[in-house]
């Protein structure tokens, strides 16, 4: 069918629907996004327009990727009720064509989005949001009003019968310089022995240097030195995996990544929950195709209420909702990965064929 000229017909009004979603969608994500970075950045030393614009821009794919689902489910729905609407899918059905078969062109555009997404829009929007990560540390570290981050965790390393525990407000190059630094020292007791304070800590071969230093101990009155340094064990790249989001690596790069953070000792379920997530993205676009072909191929010959429209739209909400909550689940380690993504995708899709199987062939 995808091949005859019915069914290139029906893959290119899919194909330029999806184009139009994907660029009027992009608009509202970059007006959204600009002026909120715009109200966030516009007090800092170095903000300028055309900077805001270039991180908004750079923010754009990661935040347009989490839109592809519902946008496929609004696409699908749009699509099958204009054809409907000017009899299109009448006539198709008149001439002996069945739903599994003019909806195949259907299903192939929505799998071609998903790998459209994994493979192009995942891999910029991964590079965009660590470059514009940067950049707003950037800005923030020369206002010196760095603000706190959500990805930096706290480090703790144990080297020479020394306990040392390491906290910042963000961070640069993948880790290994810290911004906003905290470094408190514990003797083999737990006790706190030392407190350091520092505006940067830059991690060298084997020590971490610290800048514009406050020392604080017990019992003594607070030292400022420039400099200092921190020993450590630590590794580039054991900081890169541990401080790595699993959204801010592109799809290709993420076997690598799990292999990585097993070799140091870091949980991956994170990454194998992202890893399975973007896997099955083409399935669950074929599934929100489907639920949208349940309640739009009949709409206009019968001339349904609009509550089946918006019982489409509630059903593709709810699966894109339970979708997002399960992989909370598997990135926690309640579930695992492969059961918390898989599952809810086989299950839409096979319930949207169902559902049109039962309307379709009785």
């Amino acid at each position: 069918m995808i091949f005859s000229t019915l069914g290139r017909y029906f893959f290119t009004r899919y194909i330029v629907t999806a184009f139009w979603f994907l660029l009027g969608v992009s608009a509202i994500i970059m007006l959204a996004d600009f002026s909120e970075t715009t109200r966030k950045l516009s007090g800092l030393t170095d903000y300028s327009v055309l900077g805001a614009l270039a991180m908004t821009l750079m923010r754009l794919p990661l935040i347009l990727q989490q839109t592809i689902p519902t946008l496929s489910l609004f696409i699908g729905m749009t699509v099958l009720i204009a054809l409907n609407r000017r009899y299109e899918l009448v006539v198709t059905r008149a001439a002996g064509i069945s739903v599994w078969q003019f909806m195949f062109p259907f299903i192939v555009g929505s799998f071609l989005l998903g790998l459209f997404t994994i493979l192009v829009i995942n891999p910029v929007g991964a590079w965009g949001q660590r470059e514009s990560v940067s950049m707003e540390a950037d800005w923030r570290q020369s206002s010196n009003r760095a603000k706190a981050s959500k990805f930096v965790p706290w480090i703790r390393q144990i080297s020479d019968d020394e306990d040392v525990i390491i906290g910042a407000k963000s961070y640069k190059d993948q880790g290994a310089e810290l911004i906003d630094v905290v470094v408190f020292h514990f003797d083999k007791g737990g006790a706190v022995t030392m407190r350091q304070d520092a505006r940067t800590a830059k991690l060298e071969n084997g020590y971490w240097l610290l800048t514009d230093v406050l020392e604080n101990r017990p019992g003594e009155i607070p030292a400022r030195k420039v400099t200092e340094q921190v020993r450590t064990n630590l590794k580039q790249e054991y900081l890169q995996e541990s401080v790595s989001q699993p959204e801010n690596v592109a799809f290709l790069d993420l076997s690598r990544k799990i292999e990585i953070s097993r070799s140091f000792g870091i949980s991956t379920k994170a990454l194998e929950t992202q890893f399975h997530s973007l896997l099955s993205l083409p399935i669950l676009l074929v599934a929100m195709t489907l639920i949208a072909a349940t309640v739009s191929l009949k709409f206009s010959r019968f001339a349904q209420s609009r509550s089946m429209i918006l019982g489409g739209i509630v059903s593709g909400f709810v699966l894109y909702v339970v979708s997002v909550l399960v992989k909370a689940f598997g990135s926690s380690g309640a579930i695992p990965p492969f059961v918390a993504v898989w599952i809810p995708v086989v299950v839409a899709t096979a319930v949207g064929a169902t559902i049109l199987l039962h309307q379709e062939d009785g």
